[in-house]
């Protein structure tokens, strides 16, 4: 008897194998057959010596992990009494096989298809696994394709870009409009803040505090662009700054704080709000990315919240979220680094006298909520459903979330590879070891 293991793989439908198991009766000379329980004997075809009934039988070859290539199957002796020189009879066979399935009455061939191979499902008898023409049928189920696990969906991605443009351009534009309302710094001086009276302050520390925001950007930049899934992570990256700066616009324009920094340069006003002033107003802070260094803005009030705060707090949770797992100890370093000039920038901001310590605070729980919450919701398939056990789902932005979340259903993997298709040598993928 001989078992043998048949894979066939034909063209696109590559996941498609057939298992076959074939019981091919050999002759008792011929001892090269592979996985033979055949046992060896110089004689022609007689019954065993009686003499050797105590012995173990010896197997060469056995493809079965569980019997191993040099070990030997004792036999009692009922069985040897009935075992024949030639061949050994299928259940003799099937004992010594307990996992092995019996053969058919309409052929030698037990045969193991892919459900999604067979044409006809009502002759199952029942069994799990089902019965079709005397064949055994294993149901495995398809193997996810990874694109459909991660989908790219360009546009979705370009889509929430715009997003980030538009509340951008509502922020300046709400900046635009509190200029005009910001008291008078001779009239109002700054509020009583803990943070004041406690540091003195340091005129230069606002330029060290953006110098690390544009440090900081470009790092975060560089570990999204090397992702692996990097327009699912830049489409989130868009979504929650497009929430984080429409907050803000509200925040800012409703309540006007006086100056922090009664030294700080504001722009004249205008006392009075045209489409053409906006316009100009909102493509000079655009232009300047928001950032004094530049030199564009001198537009006063934007307070509640923090703008410096969120870009600094953003990128540490992105840099710790996304960055790769390998080397470990790099990208460790890497992630204190962050946190470490995050904190650093925001500290050099209160020492600029450039926000109030609680526009700081504001803007820390906001991002930190905002992040955690998108994605908790994004890692979990059961709650990107409304329900009444999704409390979350109440929240007023669920909706876009979930039309741009909705195809991806699990976490977004470390995993980072070379965003261009060339030098070549870098998209070189190893063998996978493990198939």
């Amino acid at each position: 008897m001989q078992l043998q293991l048949v894979v066939v793989e034909t063209g696109r439908t590559w996941r498609r194998a057939l298992l076959r198991m074939v019981w091919d009766p050999k002759n008792a000379i011929s001892h090269n057959d592979y996985g033979s329980f055949e046992r060896q004997n110089s004689g022609s075809n007689s019954k065993l010596d009686e003499d050797d009934h105590d012995k173990p039988l010896p197997l060469r070859g056995c493809s079965l992990g569980s019997l191993g290539s040099a070990g030997a199957l004792p036999l009692s002796p009922l069985h040897n009494q009935q075992a024949s020189a030639s061949s050994m009879s299928d259940t003799d066979l099937i004992q010594r096989q307990p996992l092995l399935p019996l053969p058919t009455k309409n052929g030698n061939h037990i045969t193991v298809e892919y459900e999604e191979d067979r044409d006809d499902h009502s002759e199952d008898d029942g069994r799990p696994g089902g019965k079709v023409n005397g064949a055994v049928i294993i149901s495995i189920p398809k193997a996810e394709r990874e694109e459909q696990r991660y989908p790219k969906e360009k546009l979705k991605t370009l889509m929430a870009f715009f997003c980030l443009v538009f509340g951008f351009i509502m922020a300046t534009a709400s900046l635009s409009l509190v200029h005009e309302r910001v008291p008078d710094k001779k009239t109002y001086g700054p509020l009583p803040d803990i943070f004041f009276e406690l540091f003195p302050k340091v005129p230069w520390a606002l330029t060290v505090s953006e110098i690390i925001i544009v440090v900081s950007t470009n790092v975060t930049f560089l570990v999204l662009l090397f992702h692996k899934h990097r327009f699912i992570v830049f489409r989130r990256l868009f979504l929650m700054m497009s929430l984080l700066y429409l907050m803000r616009s509200v925040t800012m324009f409703v309540t006007v704080l006086p100056m922090s920094d009664p030294t700080y340069y504001c722009s004249p006003k205008a006392n009075e709000t045209t489409p053409w002033l906006l316009t100009t107003r909102v493509w000079q802070l655009m232009s300047g990315f928001g950032l004094t260094i530049n030199g564009k803005q001198t537009y006063c009030g934007d307070f509640i919240y923090s703008g410096h705060t969120v870009m600094l707090t953003i990128c540490y949770l992105l840099i710790n979220e996304y960055s790769p797992d390998s080397p470990k100890r790099i990208f460790q370093l890497l992630s204190w680094l962050s946190c470490i000039a995050s904190t650093t920038a925001v500290f050099m901001v209160l020492l600029a006298r450039g926000h109030y310590t609680i526009d700081i605070l504001i803007a820390y729980f906001v991002t930190t909520r905002t992040f955690w919450i998108y994605h908790t919701l994004a890692n979990n398939s059961s709650l990107k459903k409304p329900g009444p056990h999704n409390f979350l789902a109440r929240a007023w932005w669920f909706p876009i979330f979930r039309y741009f979340e909705g195809n991806v259903g699990v976490k977004v993997p470390r995993q980072h590879d070379w965003p261009l298709p060339w030098p070549r040598r870098f998209l070189h993928k190893p063998p996978n070891r493990n198939s």
